[in-house]
């Protein structure tokens, strides 16, 4: 086990930094969402002016937020979890739920993700498929991309929660997310 700390405590470091640096990024694609979204409206009822390349551009803003921000909001413990006895358990317990949860129900997902979205994301980017609608917004390909790259934050998200909870479990100190302990021993 000691050999593995490190390695533990560096994927908990790395996923840390990764998904804050995400997470804050992807906050201020909630404020260009909805000023972009005021804009079309203020655009076509106001002045009658429509751009179809504009609606569009909330299509992909809405998908920026919402596949990157997954992770980040797994990171903050802010997920739903149906938690009808969570909340009641010990550290220790919380701690043998997460480690499970993530290692036998969000580490297979997010593989399956990755695995069943290749060929569809391959597929897009051989065409360089763009909008279906004249004057729409190119580089869809780009945007199916984010599936892949939702799952592989998601991945290293559960491999965290993951280390953190194989390390809390042994009595070492790491970084916890909110929910539990700030680095001290169960």
């Amino acid at each position: 086990m000691n050999k593995l700390n490190p390695i533990f405590s560096l994927i908990v470091k790395l996923n840390q930094t990764t998904q804050t640096l995400v997470g804050h990024t992807i906050a201020w694609g909630t404020l260009t969402l909805v000023i972009v979204t005021a804009a079309v409206v203020i655009l076509r009822y106001g002045f009658d002016f429509g751009s179809i390349a504009f609606q569009e551009s909330i299509m992909y803003n809405h998908a920026l937020v919402f596949m990157l921000g997954i992770s980040y909001t797994y990171l903050k413990d802010e997920h739903v979890r149906v938690d009808l006895f969570y909340n009641q358990y010990s550290e220790r317990k919380k701690y043998w739920v997460d480690l499970i949860g993530s290692l036998f129900l969000t580490l297979p997902v997010t593989i399956f993700i990755f695995w069943a979205s290749s060929d569809y994301i391959a597929a897009s980017w051989s065409i360089s498929e763009g909008s279906p609608e004249a004057g729409g917004l190119g580089y869809i390909y780009l945007l199916k991309t984010l599936i892949v790259i939702m799952a592989g934050l998601l991945m290293l998200q559960a491999l965290a929660i993951i280390s953190q909870s194989i390390l809390a479990l042994n009595g070492i100190t790491a970084i916890k997310h909110e929910n539990h302990i700030q680095g001290g021993k169960l």
